[in-house]
């Protein structure tokens, strides 16, 4: 795109980004921040079997070849001195190790509220909301198509909550809109209500550039600036096994070729997808991922990539998609280990197979969150509001996700593990002895309102006073403050000039007709 002056700035539209009307917040949440990690990462594999993998990855691309269908990445590859038969590309390891190499460990996403800026990579967890469902469920409409209406919601809920750092994928796929003009509108949306970094699918020319042009549009950036450090990000699944698809491949060289950050992330389900073996499943997941990171760091060196797992198993006896099991886990933390062995950021997933918001969900979801944990992920995809293995969104799930994300966020309090004198507390002790009790001494007195985690969807009473309260159940507490936050939103600020330009280029673009469809 043509480079454009920033607008000038005049008044803003929007109140308090993420914050509600009226007299207080309709949930007392835990302040935005970044997580970092402390602990150290789970890592199964001996340094044999680092190697092992590594070198099975290795043989496939050196013996197998990855098929390309992207034209132009194929003939990138042939001029870097790779092996083309066809569609199929092999190549040296020694290439993708020096390839790889050319990727930074870690890398700053910068939004347009600066205040809201990312580290990936490093130690730091950030989460995201759910990503690309076509169907939509809450507990008053049950299960219906996404629309605009329950798409925008949940970008509110993005918004709204502090432990969502990023905004992904469409959190229900509004299929209200054509397709041709649906990510003129989503984006507008997206942009409008939420001032978090932001994602484009890589789904055809259009789409990739008309996105990027209203990211640097939102951020009032002429187009160097844009370029200058990562603003957004896509990411791609390779079509397993061993296949990289047209539109994907082509997204993200444009994205790199304008300094925009790209994920990669192989869905490889075991038994199905890729081999019944974890290690074979994360075998092949690390080839197909590498040969296209290798691609976009020889075009392009230097420009940010993350490496993503999404290996889980099937149910073998009716091939369904399972998720949260202990072989998911495993394969989170095998593969963060490898990222590391690579020297590359690493994307997971908050993920069940659950049709709705409960017991399964929660057990599921907890599964893999907590394997984004011991594995050291960065980037946690679809970290709240998932169901039905990738098929539903909900808000009742979004929420009660956010719990646990709030959980982890405290987990890595350093209140949790300090230890100095007054958190040793040897004089508190002394001062109760063995028969009192530490209720109402003065060194609980000065702690008690910060000293534990307090729930926001949680119900700690007893069961006698849940039921006098009226014996409300998680998922139906959860609706209520659903329904709470969407009636007090605020958007976040934006200058009327650059909310006008955008409208504007909207218009444009789809008079313009948009994204070509095959309907």
């Amino acid at each position: 795109m043509a480079d454009t002056a920033a607008p000038t700035r005049r008044r803003r539209s929007g109140g308090r980004a993420g914050n509600t009307r009226g007299k207080g917040p309709v949930i007392d949440q835990m302040p935005w921040r970044l997580i970092k990690n402390t602990d150290r990462p789970i890592e199964p594999l001996t340094e044999e079997g680092v190697a092992a993998i590594h070198d099975g990855a290795m043989r496939i691309l050196e013996e197998i070849g990855i098929e390309f269908y992207n034209d132009e990445g194929r003939e990138i590859l042939r001029e870097a001195g790779c092996t083309v038969d066809g569609d199929n590309v092999r190549m040296g390891r020694d290439f993708v190790m020096e390839m790889v190499a050319k990727a930074p460990s870690s890398f700053t996403l910068t939004p347009r509220n600066v205040d809201r800026a990312l580290t990936i990579g490093d130690n730091t967890m950030t989460f995201g909301n759910v990503s690309s469902p076509p169907n939509y469920w809450d507990l008053e409409k049950g299960k219906i198509a996404g629309t605009r209406e329950d798409n925008r919601n949940l970008l509110k809920l993005t918004q709204y909550f502090n432990c969502i750092h990023f905004a992904g994928g469409y959190p229900t796929e509004p299929q209200d809109i054509h397709a041709s003009v649906r990510h003129l509108d989503v984006l507008f949306d997206k942009l409008t209500l939420c001032d978090k970094v932001m994602h484009a699918y890589s789904l055809g020319k259009e789409r990739v550039e008309d996105v990027m042009e209203m990211v640097r549009i939102a951020g009032g950036l002429s187009e160097e600036e844009f370029q200058a450090t990562p603003r957004m990000y896509t990411n791609i699944n390779s079509t397993s096994p061993l296949k990289h698809d047209i539109p994907m491949i082509d997204g993200c060289l444009r994205l790199a070729r304008r300094g925009q950050a790209v994920v990669v992330t192989p869905f490889t389900l075991a038994g199905a997808m890729a081999p019944v073996t974890m290690s074979g499943a994360v075998a092949q997941s690390l080839a197909e991922a590498l040969s296209a990171i290798a691609l976009f760091q020889y075009d392009t060196p230097g420009v940010p990539c993350v490496i993503g797992t999404f290996t889980s198993n099937v149910d073998m006896k009716t091939g369904a998609p399972a998720f949260g099991t202990p072989e998911y886990m495993r394969a989170t933390q095998m593969t963060g280990q490898m990222a590391r062995f690579y020297g590359l950021p690493v994307r997971s997933s908050g993920v069940c197979a659950a049709n709705v918001p409960d017991g399964q969900a929660m057990w599921e979801t907890s599964n893999s969150l907590w394997a984004a944990v011991q594995s050291g992920t960065n980037m946690v995809y679809h970290a709240a509001g998932w169901l039905e293995g990738g098929l539903i969104a909900s808000p009742e799930k979004f929420i009660m996700d956010c719990e646990v994300l709030q959980m982890i966020q405290r987990y890595f309090e350093p209140a949790t593990y300090a230890t100095g004198p007054e958190d040793i507390a040897v004089d508190a002790i002394k001062d109760v002895g063995a028969t009192g009790h530490f209720f109402g001494i003065e060194h609980t007195q000065q702690r008690y309102e910060t000293a534990f985690y307090q729930p926001i969807i949680s119900d700690w009473t007893n069961f006698e006073g849940w039921e006098i309260a009226g014996g409300t159940w998680t998922a139906e507490r959860a609706h209520k403050k659903f329904k709470e936050i969407i009636a007090t939103f605020e958007e976040p600020p934006m200058d009327i000039a650059i909310r006008e330009e955008l409208a504007d280029f909207v218009a444009r673009r789809k008079a313009e007709g948009g994204a070509p469809t095959d309907f």
